[in-house]
Protein backbone atom coordinates (compact mmCIF):
# COMPACT_ATOMS: atom_id res chain seq x y z
CA UNK A 1 0.00 0.00 0.00
CA UNK A 2 1.28 3.47 -0.89
CA UNK A 3 2.37 5.50 2.13
CA UNK A 4 -0.01 8.28 1.14
CA UNK A 5 -3.01 5.94 0.98
CA UNK A 6 -5.57 6.65 3.70
CA UNK A 7 -6.08 4.04 6.38
CA UNK A 8 -9.44 2.35 5.77
CA UNK A 9 -12.03 3.19 8.41
CA UNK A 10 -13.73 0.14 9.86
CA UNK A 11 -17.46 0.16 10.65
CA UNK A 12 -18.00 1.77 14.05
CA UNK A 13 -20.41 -0.96 15.16
CA UNK A 14 -17.72 -3.59 14.54
CA UNK A 15 -15.12 -1.64 16.52
CA UNK A 16 -17.50 -1.00 19.42
CA UNK A 17 -18.65 -4.63 19.50
CA UNK A 18 -15.04 -5.82 19.79
CA UNK A 19 -14.28 -3.23 22.49
CA UNK A 20 -17.33 -4.33 24.47
CA UNK A 21 -16.39 -8.01 24.16
CA UNK A 22 -12.78 -7.25 25.16
CA UNK A 23 -13.90 -5.44 28.32
CA UNK A 24 -16.16 -8.35 29.17
CA UNK A 25 -13.26 -10.80 28.74
CA UNK A 26 -11.05 -8.73 31.04
CA UNK A 27 -13.75 -8.71 33.72
CA UNK A 28 -14.85 -12.33 33.41
CA UNK A 29 -11.30 -13.70 33.35
CA UNK A 30 -10.53 -11.83 36.56
CA UNK A 31 -7.98 -9.30 35.34
CA UNK A 32 -9.70 -6.55 37.33
CA UNK A 33 -8.84 -8.38 40.55
CA UNK A 34 -5.54 -8.04 42.40
CA UNK A 35 -4.97 -11.80 42.09
CA UNK A 36 -5.56 -14.23 39.23
CA UNK A 37 -6.31 -17.89 38.45
CA UNK A 38 -7.16 -18.88 42.02
CA UNK A 39 -3.73 -17.89 43.32
CA UNK A 40 -2.46 -15.15 45.60
CA UNK A 41 -0.41 -13.83 42.68
CA UNK A 42 -0.95 -10.73 40.56
CA UNK A 43 -1.94 -11.16 36.89
CA UNK A 44 1.58 -10.19 35.77
CA UNK A 45 3.14 -12.73 38.15
CA UNK A 46 0.85 -15.50 36.88
CA UNK A 47 1.84 -14.77 33.29
CA UNK A 48 5.50 -14.56 34.20
CA UNK A 49 5.44 -18.05 35.73
CA UNK A 50 3.69 -19.45 32.65
CA UNK A 51 6.28 -17.87 30.35
CA UNK A 52 9.11 -19.30 32.44
CA UNK A 53 7.65 -22.82 32.38
CA UNK A 54 9.19 -23.42 28.95
CA UNK A 55 11.56 -20.49 28.92
CA UNK A 56 14.96 -22.18 29.07
CA UNK A 57 17.59 -19.46 29.16
CA UNK A 58 14.95 -16.73 29.48
CA UNK A 59 16.35 -13.47 30.85
CA UNK A 60 14.66 -10.49 32.46
CA UNK A 61 14.86 -8.67 29.14
CA UNK A 62 13.22 -11.58 27.34
CA UNK A 63 10.45 -11.68 29.92
CA UNK A 64 9.86 -7.95 29.62
CA UNK A 65 9.43 -8.23 25.85
CA UNK A 66 7.02 -11.16 26.12
CA UNK A 67 4.88 -9.50 28.78
CA UNK A 68 5.26 -5.98 27.35
CA UNK A 69 6.52 -4.65 30.70
CA UNK A 70 9.06 -1.95 31.36
CA UNK A 71 12.45 -2.89 32.79
CA UNK A 72 11.68 -1.44 36.24
CA UNK A 73 8.36 -3.33 36.42
CA UNK A 74 10.07 -6.60 35.48
CA UNK A 75 12.76 -6.05 38.12
CA UNK A 76 10.17 -5.53 40.88
CA UNK A 77 8.14 -8.50 39.67
CA UNK A 78 11.13 -10.84 39.63
CA UNK A 79 12.28 -9.65 43.04
CA UNK A 80 8.92 -10.66 44.51
CA UNK A 81 8.92 -14.06 42.76
CA UNK A 82 12.49 -14.82 43.86
CA UNK A 83 11.75 -13.78 47.44
CA UNK A 84 8.65 -16.01 47.41
CA UNK A 85 10.74 -19.01 46.29
CA UNK A 86 9.02 -19.42 42.91
CA UNK A 87 11.91 -18.35 40.65
CA UNK A 88 15.68 -18.55 40.77
CA UNK A 89 18.18 -16.44 38.85
CA UNK A 90 21.56 -17.68 37.66
CA UNK A 91 24.30 -15.53 36.18
CA UNK A 92 25.08 -16.41 32.57
CA UNK A 93 27.98 -13.92 32.15
CA UNK A 94 31.04 -13.49 34.37
CA UNK A 95 30.13 -9.90 35.19
CA UNK A 96 26.72 -11.04 36.47
CA UNK A 97 24.91 -8.46 34.36
CA UNK A 98 22.79 -11.09 32.60
CA UNK A 99 20.93 -13.78 34.47
CA UNK A 100 18.80 -16.66 33.27
CA UNK A 101 15.52 -17.33 35.00
CA UNK A 102 14.06 -20.69 35.98
CA UNK A 103 11.18 -22.02 38.02
CA UNK A 104 11.82 -23.72 41.34
CA UNK A 105 9.89 -26.84 42.35
CA UNK A 106 7.47 -24.53 44.13
CA UNK A 107 7.11 -22.44 40.96
CA UNK A 108 6.35 -25.53 38.87
CA UNK A 109 3.70 -26.59 41.38
CA UNK A 110 2.15 -23.14 41.14
CA UNK A 111 2.10 -23.29 37.34
CA UNK A 112 0.41 -26.70 37.41
CA UNK A 113 -2.30 -25.30 39.68
CA UNK A 114 -2.73 -22.28 37.37
CA UNK A 115 -3.19 -24.55 34.34
CA UNK A 116 -5.71 -26.71 36.23
CA UNK A 117 -7.72 -23.63 37.23
CA UNK A 118 -7.64 -22.13 33.73
CA UNK A 119 -8.60 -25.35 31.93
CA UNK A 120 -11.59 -25.79 34.21
CA UNK A 121 -12.55 -22.18 33.57
CA UNK A 122 -12.43 -22.68 29.80
CA UNK A 123 -14.30 -25.99 29.91
CA UNK A 124 -17.06 -24.53 32.07
CA UNK A 125 -17.46 -21.58 29.69
CA UNK A 126 -17.53 -23.77 26.56
CA UNK A 127 -20.27 -25.92 28.09
CA UNK A 128 -22.49 -22.86 27.85
CA UNK A 129 -22.12 -22.93 24.03
CA UNK A 130 -23.22 -25.51 21.48
CA UNK A 131 -20.31 -27.66 20.34
CA UNK A 132 -20.39 -26.32 16.78
CA UNK A 133 -19.43 -22.85 18.09
CA UNK A 134 -16.26 -24.04 19.88
CA UNK A 135 -14.15 -23.84 16.73
CA UNK A 136 -15.46 -20.35 16.03
CA UNK A 137 -14.27 -19.23 19.47
CA UNK A 138 -10.82 -20.73 18.93
CA UNK A 139 -10.35 -19.25 15.46
CA UNK A 140 -11.71 -15.85 16.44
CA UNK A 141 -9.59 -15.44 19.55
CA UNK A 142 -6.45 -16.68 17.80
CA UNK A 143 -6.97 -14.37 14.82
CA UNK A 144 -7.63 -11.31 16.98
CA UNK A 145 -4.66 -12.01 19.26
CA UNK A 146 -2.40 -12.28 16.19
CA UNK A 147 -3.86 -9.06 14.78
CA UNK A 148 -3.15 -7.24 18.05
CA UNK A 149 0.42 -8.55 18.03
CA UNK A 150 0.95 -7.44 14.44
CA UNK A 151 -0.52 -4.02 15.19
CA UNK A 152 2.20 -3.50 17.80
CA UNK A 153 4.87 -4.15 15.17
CA UNK A 154 4.43 -1.75 12.21
CA UNK A 155 5.38 -3.22 8.88
CA UNK A 156 4.37 -6.75 9.83
CA UNK A 157 1.14 -8.28 8.65
CA UNK A 158 -0.77 -10.80 10.70
CA UNK A 159 -0.33 -14.34 9.49
CA UNK A 160 -3.56 -15.47 7.81
CA UNK A 161 -5.49 -17.95 9.91
CA UNK A 162 -6.47 -21.15 8.12
CA UNK A 163 -10.21 -21.35 7.55
CA UNK A 164 -11.87 -24.64 6.75
CA UNK A 165 -13.64 -24.54 3.38
CA UNK A 166 -17.41 -24.89 3.18
CA UNK A 167 -18.63 -27.97 1.33
CA UNK A 168 -22.19 -28.38 0.05
CA UNK A 169 -23.46 -31.94 -0.22
CA UNK A 170 -26.63 -34.04 -0.22
CA UNK A 171 -25.27 -36.81 1.99
CA UNK A 172 -26.42 -36.12 5.55
CA UNK A 173 -23.87 -36.64 8.33
CA UNK A 174 -25.05 -37.92 11.73
CA UNK A 175 -26.85 -35.20 13.66
CA UNK A 176 -27.65 -33.12 10.57
CA UNK A 177 -31.42 -33.02 11.12
CA UNK A 178 -31.08 -31.96 14.73
CA UNK A 179 -28.59 -29.27 13.75
CA UNK A 180 -30.95 -27.89 11.09
CA UNK A 181 -33.70 -27.64 13.70
CA UNK A 182 -31.30 -25.97 16.14
CA UNK A 183 -30.19 -23.30 13.66
CA UNK A 184 -33.82 -22.44 12.85
CA UNK A 185 -34.87 -22.41 16.50
CA UNK A 186 -32.04 -20.15 17.60
CA UNK A 187 -32.41 -17.74 14.71
CA UNK A 188 -36.19 -17.32 14.94
CA UNK A 189 -36.18 -17.15 18.73
CA UNK A 190 -33.74 -14.25 18.52
CA UNK A 191 -35.26 -12.48 15.52
CA UNK A 192 -38.99 -13.13 16.02
CA UNK A 193 -39.43 -14.48 19.53
CA UNK A 194 -40.65 -17.90 18.36
CA UNK A 195 -40.52 -20.56 21.03
CA UNK A 196 -41.08 -24.23 21.74
CA UNK A 197 -44.13 -24.61 19.48
CA UNK A 198 -42.18 -23.45 16.44
CA UNK A 199 -39.21 -25.70 17.22
CA UNK A 200 -41.39 -28.77 17.85
CA UNK A 201 -43.42 -28.30 14.67
CA UNK A 202 -40.31 -27.75 12.59
CA UNK A 203 -38.67 -30.87 14.05
CA UNK A 204 -41.79 -32.93 13.34
CA UNK A 205 -42.09 -31.74 9.74
CA UNK A 206 -38.39 -32.23 9.02
CA UNK A 207 -38.48 -35.74 10.50
CA UNK A 208 -41.48 -36.60 8.30
CA UNK A 209 -39.71 -35.19 5.23
CA UNK A 210 -36.55 -37.19 5.93
CA UNK A 211 -38.59 -40.34 5.43
CA UNK A 212 -39.32 -39.21 1.87
CA UNK A 213 -35.74 -38.50 0.83
CA UNK A 214 -35.49 -41.81 -1.02
CA UNK A 215 -37.88 -40.30 -3.56
CA UNK A 216 -35.58 -38.78 -6.23
CA UNK A 217 -37.99 -35.84 -6.60
CA UNK A 218 -37.04 -34.67 -3.09
CA UNK A 219 -33.64 -33.39 -1.96
CA UNK A 220 -31.91 -31.92 1.06
CA UNK A 221 -28.49 -30.24 0.97
CA UNK A 222 -26.26 -29.26 3.86
CA UNK A 223 -23.30 -26.90 4.01
CA UNK A 224 -20.47 -28.37 6.05
CA UNK A 225 -17.45 -26.80 7.71
CA UNK A 226 -15.45 -29.80 8.73
CA UNK A 227 -17.94 -32.10 10.44
CA UNK A 228 -20.30 -29.28 11.44
CA UNK A 229 -23.51 -28.49 9.57
CA UNK A 230 -23.59 -24.72 9.02
CA UNK A 231 -26.40 -24.42 6.50
CA UNK A 232 -29.22 -26.28 4.77
CA UNK A 233 -31.87 -26.11 2.06
CA UNK A 234 -34.46 -28.60 0.80
CA UNK A 235 -36.83 -29.22 -2.10
CA UNK A 236 -40.09 -30.98 -1.23
CA UNK A 237 -42.00 -32.32 -4.22
CA UNK A 238 -45.14 -33.39 -2.35
CA UNK A 239 -46.37 -30.28 -0.52
CA UNK A 240 -47.83 -28.18 -3.34
CA UNK A 241 -48.85 -30.79 -5.92
CA UNK A 242 -47.09 -32.09 -9.03
CA UNK A 243 -46.69 -28.70 -10.73
CA UNK A 244 -44.89 -26.83 -7.96
CA UNK A 245 -41.86 -27.69 -5.83
CA UNK A 246 -41.60 -26.37 -2.27
CA UNK A 247 -38.28 -24.83 -1.21
CA UNK A 248 -37.91 -25.38 2.56
CA UNK A 249 -35.53 -25.18 5.52
CA UNK A 250 -33.17 -22.63 4.04
CA UNK A 251 -30.93 -21.51 6.91
CA UNK A 252 -27.33 -20.48 7.57
CA UNK A 253 -25.27 -20.38 10.73
CA UNK A 254 -24.92 -16.81 11.99
CA UNK A 255 -21.21 -16.61 11.20
CA UNK A 256 -21.74 -17.53 7.52
CA UNK A 257 -24.15 -14.82 6.46
CA UNK A 258 -22.56 -12.83 3.65
CA UNK A 259 -20.07 -15.61 2.85
CA UNK A 260 -21.73 -16.68 -0.40
CA UNK A 261 -22.77 -20.04 1.08
CA UNK A 262 -26.44 -19.10 0.91
CA UNK A 263 -26.15 -18.43 -2.82
CA UNK A 264 -24.44 -21.79 -3.32
CA UNK A 265 -27.22 -23.62 -1.51
CA UNK A 266 -29.92 -21.74 -3.39
CA UNK A 267 -28.19 -22.42 -6.71
CA UNK A 268 -28.11 -26.15 -5.94
CA UNK A 269 -31.82 -26.14 -5.14
CA UNK A 270 -32.95 -24.16 -8.20
CA UNK A 271 -30.73 -26.19 -10.55
CA UNK A 272 -32.26 -29.37 -9.12
CA UNK A 273 -35.78 -28.01 -9.74
CA UNK A 274 -34.88 -27.20 -13.34
CA UNK A 275 -33.48 -30.69 -13.90
CA UNK A 276 -36.66 -32.17 -12.46
CA UNK A 277 -38.66 -29.90 -14.82
CA UNK A 278 -40.84 -28.42 -12.10
CA UNK A 279 -42.80 -25.60 -13.77
CA UNK A 280 -42.51 -23.49 -10.61
CA UNK A 281 -40.82 -23.44 -7.22
CA UNK A 282 -42.50 -21.73 -4.25
CA UNK A 283 -41.28 -20.79 -0.81
CA UNK A 284 -42.87 -19.23 2.25
CA UNK A 285 -40.94 -16.80 4.40
CA UNK A 286 -41.56 -13.93 6.81
CA UNK A 287 -41.58 -10.26 5.90
CA UNK A 288 -38.58 -8.22 6.98
CA UNK A 289 -35.89 -10.84 6.35
CA UNK A 290 -34.09 -8.52 3.96
CA UNK A 291 -30.87 -10.50 3.46
CA UNK A 292 -32.80 -13.60 2.40
CA UNK A 293 -35.11 -11.48 0.24
CA UNK A 294 -32.13 -10.24 -1.79
CA UNK A 295 -31.01 -13.81 -2.39
CA UNK A 296 -34.48 -14.82 -3.53
CA UNK A 297 -34.73 -11.84 -5.88
CA UNK A 298 -31.36 -12.64 -7.43
CA UNK A 299 -32.39 -16.28 -7.94
CA UNK A 300 -35.53 -15.26 -9.83
CA UNK A 301 -38.15 -15.54 -7.08
CA UNK A 302 -40.96 -12.98 -7.08
CA UNK A 303 -43.46 -12.11 -4.35
CA UNK A 304 -46.91 -13.50 -5.28
CA UNK A 305 -48.82 -13.57 -1.99
CA UNK A 306 -48.79 -11.99 1.45
CA UNK A 307 -50.81 -13.20 4.43
CA UNK A 308 -51.10 -11.97 8.01
CA UNK A 309 -51.65 -14.75 10.51
CA UNK A 310 -51.14 -15.72 14.14
CA UNK A 311 -48.56 -18.33 13.19
CA UNK A 312 -46.00 -19.89 15.53
CA UNK A 313 -47.64 -18.23 18.52
CA UNK A 314 -46.94 -14.73 17.17
CA UNK A 315 -48.71 -12.33 14.83
CA UNK A 316 -46.69 -12.52 11.61
CA UNK A 317 -46.82 -11.50 7.97
CA UNK A 318 -45.96 -14.44 5.74
CA UNK A 319 -44.87 -14.04 2.15
CA UNK A 320 -45.01 -16.52 -0.68
CA UNK A 321 -42.38 -16.23 -3.41
CA UNK A 322 -42.42 -18.07 -6.72
CA UNK A 323 -39.75 -18.84 -9.29
CA UNK A 324 -40.94 -19.93 -12.72
CA UNK A 325 -38.66 -22.39 -14.54
CA UNK A 326 -36.79 -20.57 -17.31
CA UNK A 327 -37.81 -21.59 -20.81
CA UNK A 328 -35.25 -23.37 -22.99
CA UNK A 329 -35.23 -20.38 -25.30
CA UNK A 330 -34.10 -18.17 -22.42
Amino acid sequence: MDAASPTPVLPSDTVEAIRTASRALVRELGFMDTTLAGTALSPSAVHALIELEHGDGCTASDLGRRLRLEKSSVSRLLARLVAAGSVVQEATRPDGREKSLALTDQGRTQVAAIHHFARNQVQHALRQLPRHQHGTVVQGLAAYAEALRAAQQPGEEAAPQPVQPIEVQRALPPGALGRIVEMHARYYARERGFGRFFEAKLASELAEFSGRLDDPRNALWVALRGDTVVGSIAIDADDFGPETAHLRWFILDDGLRGSGTGRRLLAQATAFCDRQSYPATDLWTLSGLDAARRLYDDAGFRLVEEVSAAQWGKETTEQRFRRVRPSKAA
